[in-house]
């Protein structure tokens, strides 16, 4: 079938789309947006809108902004590309409209009304009766108007114009993709997506607040904005306990720095697992009369960092994270119902993970809610993806929605930390947005910062350090990571050959891993997983839990985070189906997740080793090999085989275009044997490293033993520690023998070996 994608015809084929859409009568997602900051008198606007595409950008130019029926209808607060929103088209809608009434109750008469939308995206331009009230841009925090002026009694006409030029380059975008779904991005989100509701606040009332506590102090500490006449007015703020008041503070209403501290009569941690929350009021009073009241709530804890130690309330608590990226099939950004943010959280817990990388999204406030009363850890994450931050103009848009976002969530005790980029490359406008972004640890103290999720590190003083490591054979993986389990030195770093990424000494966490494909009975259609393999169930679990194994017991590791919670669309690799059914039992991997960490049980492993390199890489020197691209036979690895006949050459050996290479050789055929000969002059060390940049598959034999077999690549020289190498080695003369077999991509092989005594000093 050959479709016509003309303007015209986009808009004649989207609206008779509409006219024939279902829309649900009842209001989706009644239950109030915020339970961090809710009033009781408000009114949801979710339900059904008027709706159009627009698909000549002329709606404006038609006058649509008042009066004119939309030609079709949506339900609010899904997106138009969702099933739930009762339209259900997924193609590219820069310009969309939504219009409907509503009625302000009487009883508000002599108050503020607020209008508020949860999320709209990207940009939304407002009328109320024809009135223009204002605009926003960001697709994932909140924005407020004050209405008070422009509401009228009887029927309100409000109708929103939404610009979501996703492709410009100049928005966040995350896992939304510029085309059509593939591999990790998916269908788009266009317009309101969370929920928009009205409220009626008291002629001063508090715009917002910020609650940090402090748990040894058994205080909390509150700064608010009040808006409206301060004159006399002041803030009562009360803090209760399953029922019982155990802190009151009355102070003085004065602007964005109204301030207030309350000393608790009870004090009880929000822990992990065990979470504790106080219930908060804040009440704005005009004389003895309060004009304004505010619901909350806030937890009891503290986040340290000691050395490479990541502490919640002064102790380890090893973060099994998952990577959950907040996509469902019939709302895509949207989850269908409140009960189905708690789910989600629930099924993560079942299968032992007790917290989350909150990946690529802002996620709906009562997602975060649910964290907090179930003590589950988060890390609040941005949309990174999809925008060109080359772009001075993309830089600051992003800037300016990671600080609402910030104000937006700063009081969730489930919050943990702060990323806002996710595997940046090495450009230099890349480090000056990583500096630009360290303002995050000005805006919020009491949190980790880390710079960027994988990749690069150019921030020196990130406050965690991670990586993502998707080496699929557990041994290989657990090998990668005997050095720095041994040091608590030079751990798997995403971009080794850059030195501004170098660690230095941070709590450490491997933050993506796994994102294996199971294979079920189910049929999903066509699908994917890292490593290329769908492994059945008894197949899966042994490689997780090899891989999992190498992380919990490893004493200067903080955490894991898993790829990830359920199949998103193609990208088939969750512990969950699309739909939230398992694939197997979750208690399996609950049994895995869940034993104590070398981390939680042991103090951190330091030492500081001086190496002595006996075999050279070609990192700075080119090194002679012996090399063969002719398969050489079965004995080409013994110590007495004759490799006369064989080419000389310097490493590294491969292609100019393979990632992190130094070539000295060119290679270009699928396989080559390398050999080389080196001497152990003094007694045979007890710690010995293999120093490799291998793209793809290597195997490694040291006087004619195999010490290694290593899949894959790597993009860049790393060290790690090998148990058979020492016992491989010998005093005197030595071999070493490399094959090295690619496939597709790039291609390099080097090596070196390097080995090890204690020292005063630090690694080299």
């Amino acid at each position: 079938m050959k479709f016509d994608f003309r303007p015209a015809m986009i808009a004649a084929w989207a609206t008779a789309l509409l006219c024939c859409a279902p829309v649900r009568a009842e209001i989706p997602r009644p239950e109030h947006p915020r339970p961090d900051f809710q009033r009781d008198t408000w009114l949801n606007l979710n339900g059904e809108w008027q709706f159009e595409i627009d698909a000549k950008a002329d709606g404006e130019a038609r006058g649509l902004m008042t009066g004119r029926d939309l030609s079709g209808k949506i339900t609010v607060p899904f997106c138009p590309e969702s099933k739930l929103s009762g339209v259900g088209v997924t193609d590219y809608m820069p310009h969309v409209w939504y219009r409907r009434m509503f009625q302000v109750p009487d009883s508000w008469n002599g108050q503020r009304v607020l209008l508020n939308f949860g999320a709209v995206d990207y940009r939304a331009k407002v009328w109320l009766n024809g009135t223009p009230i204002g605009e926003h841009a960001g697709g994932y925090v909140p924005f407020t108007f004050d209405v008070t002026d422009t509401v009228k009694g009887g029927d309100n006409e409000l109708v929103l114009h939404v610009i979501d030029e996703l492709r410009s380059g100049l928005q966040p975008g995350g896992k939304q993709t510029h085309g059509v779904s593939e591999g990790c991005v998916y269908t788009r989100t266009t317009g309101i997506w969370q929920t928009v509701w009205l409220e009626a606040a008291g002629a001063a009332y508090v715009r917002e607040f910020s609650a940090v506590p402090d748990l040894d102090g058994g205080r909390v500490f509150l700064q608010a904005s009040v808006s409206g006449p301060q004159k006399d007015a002041r803030v009562r703020v009360r803090a209760m306990a399953e029922g019982k008041q155990v802190a009151e503070e009355i102070v003085p209403a004065v602007w964005r720095n109204t301030m207030a501290m309350l000393k608790l009569e009870r004090v009880v941690a929000w822990e992990p697992g065990k979470p504790f929350l106080y219930d908060l009021t804040i009440e704005t009073m005009q004389g003895d009369k309060v004009v304004d009241c505010v619901h909350s709530y806030f937890g009891l804890r503290k986040i340290s960092i000691e050395g490479n130690r990541f502490l919640i309330n002064g102790k380890p608590v090893f973060q099994r994270l998952i990577l959950d990226q907040g996509f469902y099939p019939d709302g895509i950004y949207t989850a269908p119902t409140d009960e189905a943010l708690r789910r989600d959280v629930e099924l993560s817990m079942a299968a032992g993970f007790n917290g989350a990388r909150l990946h690529q999204k802002v996620f709906e406030p009562r997602l975060l809610y649910w964290a907090d009363r179930l003590g589950y850890l988060v890390w609040g994450e941005f949309p990174s993806w999809g925008i060109n931050l080359s772009k001075p103009e993309a830089m600051v848009a992003f800037v300016d929605e990671w600080r609402e976002a910030l104000r937006r969530d700063r009081n969730h005790p489930a919050i943990i930390g702060w990323c806002p980029l996710n595997e940046t490359g090495t450009e230099e406008y890349i480090a000056w947005m990583e500096r630009l972004l360290a303002a995050t640890q000005t805006m919020d103290p009491t949190r980790p910062f880390l710079d960027s999720s994988g990749y690069t590190h150019f921030l020196g003083e990130t406050d965690v350090y991670d990586a993502h490591d998707y080496e699929g054979d557990p041994l290989q993986f657990r090998n990668r990571y005997n050095l720095f389990s041994l040091t608590g030195e030079n751990p798997f770093n995403n971009n080794p050959q850059d030195p501004r990424s170098r660690y230095r000494g941070q709590p450490y966490f491997v933050s993506e891993y796994g994102g294996i494909r199971v294979r079920t009975d189910r049929d999903t259609g066509a699908g994917w997983g890292y490593g290329g393999q769908s492994l059945d169930v008894p197949t899966f679990l042994k490689r997780y839990q090899g891989l999992t194994d190498a992380q919990l017991d490893n004493p200067n590791i903080f955490g894991f985070c898993y790829t990830q919670l359920t199949d998103i669309e193609q990208e088939q690799n969750g512990v969950y189906f699309y739909d939230r059914q398992p694939k197997y039992d979750p208690a399996q991997l609950h049994a895995i997740n869940s034993r104590p960490a070398a981390c939680e049980t042991q103090p951190p492993r330091i030492r500081h080793l001086k190496w002595q390199t006996v075999v050279p890489t070609s990192e700075r020197t080119k090194q002679e090999w012996r090399y063969t691209t002719a398969d050489p036979g079965d004995r080409w690895t013994s110590p007495d085989f004759d490799d006369a006949s064989w080419q000389k050459g310097p490493g590294g050996f491969g292609t100019a275009s393979t990632p992190g290479a130094i070539v000295g050789t060119e290679w270009k055929t699928n396989d080559i044997w390398i050999r080389r000969h080196f001497v152990i002059e003094k007694a045979i060390p007890a710690l010995a490293g293999l120093r490799v940049h291998h793209d793809e598959d290597a195997q490694i034999f040291v006087n004619g033993t195999k010490v290694a077999e290593l899949g894959g690549f790597v993009g860049g020289y790393s060290t790690f520690l090998n148990e058979e190498l020492p016992k491989a080695l010998r005093q005197g003369d030595n071999v070493i023998a490399i094959h090295c077999r690619q496939t597709a991509g790039g291609q390099f092989i080097d090596a070196g070996v390097d080995v090890a005594a204690e020292s005063g000093g630090a690694n080299r």
